[in-house]
């Protein structure tokens, strides 16, 4: 019998959008999706790789959406920054059901719910095998849950870092709507902001480029992906320094 393959990376950063959260629900989360997900992760780490994960809040709260609709975009945002506090506290709740350890580090001050993040104690989370959420953002208005995993991803050291879709890569036109839309295997950093194929939004991918950390784009209802890519498996669309 073969041994399972060992992990590539020794630590990686996964980003989950809120609305991965919801499954077929149109708000909320959704339990069974919540506990998919913390199994894989909590396999992940089982394999000795260190974890560090920043969710979204769409699934309750999108400041830009709130802004858009009236709102003061500060205020929306600072909403938002709570929304990902509560899915990054289910999510912790959720590890720790499975036997984890986890941590949830947030850019804004709220003490009596989780850890203010601080960069050094973050690492050494993550040295001590517990899995590190990272919450509330940047803690700063007008940046997305996309720059904050890239943020987190090069302050942590993170080898790779996976953006986590219901779509099994990038493709060239929106395979839902366009049957002959190509996916890509791979793609540099610039094609990606040139081409404006919205993989992540344009600060994120300027600071994945700068510090040269790769980006992986794959498809989170598929159960098993995301160990197969830690293990270095070429699944979805490798985001890196090369064409």
């Amino acid at each position: 019998m073969n041994a399972p393959a060992a992990p590539k990376y020794r630590r990686i950063l996964l980003k989950l959008s809120g609305e991965a959260l919801m499954g077929a629900a149109d708000y909320g989360i959704d339990p069974e999706v919540l506990g998919r997900l913390a199994r894989e992760i909590v396999e992940l780490q089982n394999d000795g790789v260190e974890v560090g994960l920043v969710i979204g809040g769409g699934n309750i709260f999108r400041g830009a959406g709130l802004a858009s609709a009236g709102m003061d975009r500060v205020t929306g945002d600072h909403m938002g920054m709570l929304a990902t506090v509560m899915n990054a506290l289910a999510m912790q709740d959720a590890l720790e059901k499975l036997g984890a350890r986890a941590r949830v580090m947030s850019a804004i001050k709220i003490n009596e719910v989780c850890e203010d993040y601080i960069r050094r104690r973050a690492i050494r989370h993550l040295e001590k095998g517990r899995i590190v959420l990272f919450a509330a953002g940047t803690g700063n208005p007008f940046f997305t849950t996309d720059s904050a995993a890239a943020l987190r991803a090069v302050e942590i050291g993170a080898e790779l870092l996976l953006k986590a879709t219901k779509v099994d890569g990038v493709y060239d036109a929106d395979p839902k709507k366009k049957k002959d839309a190509r996916r890509f295997e791979h793609l540099s950093y610039d094609e990606v902001i040139s081409r404006d194929l919205q993989v992540m939004d344009t600060a994120a991918i300027a600071l994945c480029r700068d510090y040269n950390l790769p980006l992986r784009i794959y498809d989170i209802t598929r159960p098993g992906d995301l160990k197969r890519i830690v293990q270095g498996k070429a699944i979805g669309t490798l985001v890196h320094g090369r064409s």
